[in-house]
């Protein structure tokens, strides 16, 4: 495992989990340096146990337009979720952030922004 934040080595990488009401949620990877970007999905968690007996795929988001949309509705929205959030910490133990600011999680959110939508 890559460890988080570890100073000099990698101070720039945030491991940011969501432990919510779904057990599935988006597998989004984004790296960005300077001006460059990219943007991948991937399929199931990328555990030892996973990796080993069976295949699993990572895939670059190539579409603008698509790529916008699977930051803003998945990467900006869980990123912004300050109640079902933990942060992987340099110790390698994740820890709960700081008290909420109003409590909402990001599954309900999206829930309600996909219903109101049908």
């Amino acid at each position: 495992m890559l460890p988080a934040q570890r100073p000099g080595f990698t101070d720039n990488i945030r491991v940011r989990s969501i432990i919510g009401r779904f057990l599935e949620h988006s597998r989004v990877f984004y790296f960005a340096w300077g001006k460059e970007e990219e943007l991948l999905l991937s399929s199931a968690d990328w555990m030892s146990r996973n990796m080993m007996r069976r295949v699993e795929l990572a895939w670059p988001v190539l579409d603008k337009k698509l790529r916008q949309r699977v930051i803003d509705e998945c990467l900006v929205a869980y990123l912004g979720d300050d109640r079902d959030a933990w942060t992987l910490e340099a110790s390698g133990l994740y820890q709960k952030p700081a008290r909420p600011q109003d409590g909402r999680g990001v599954q309900l959110a999206l829930m309600e922004r996909y219903a109101a939508a049908q």
